[in-house]
């Protein structure tokens, strides 16, 4: 997973200070609006490392790519793959399957359907 799609990034675009916590919410799948809750309720209940940590990220975190994904879809396929990894293959293992077994079915329907066609892979055989 050493994809530019699976590494973190700030994100100025959504961001609001340096764009960490747009990034956590790009790099998790979580909503923005949660990731910045979470990080001003622990800066107020005494993580007081919380902000240097923030600051320090702000600058060694690079910034996202501006051409990073092409749509939401992508963004979404991505995500998942960061979260579960296993998961997403067999999503993509699924899909692929049922592409195959659509083909299958759509060759079948026009062979069956086409006596000239039937013939001409009969005398092949």
């Amino acid at each position: 997973m050493n994809s530019l799609r699976t590494r973190f990034y700030r994100d100025k675009v959504h961001g609001k200070v340096f764009g960490i916590c747009a990034g956590i919410a790009d790099y998790t799948g979580v909503h923005v609006m949660w990731i910045r809750l979470a990080a001003i309720g622990l800066t107020l209940a005494g993580a007081g490392i919380l902000i240097p940590a923030y600051l320090l990220a702000g600058f060694i975190v690079p910034a996202k790519p501006g051409n990073l994904y092409v749509d939401s879809q992508e963004t979404k396929f991505w995500q998942g793959v960061r979260q579960s990894p296993a998961r997403t293959a067999r999503q993509v293992k699924a899909q692929f399957r049922d592409i195959d077994r659509r083909l299958a079915d759509i060759e079948t329907y026009y062979v069956s359907n086409n006596p000239r066609l039937s013939a001409e892979i009969e005398r092949l055989r």
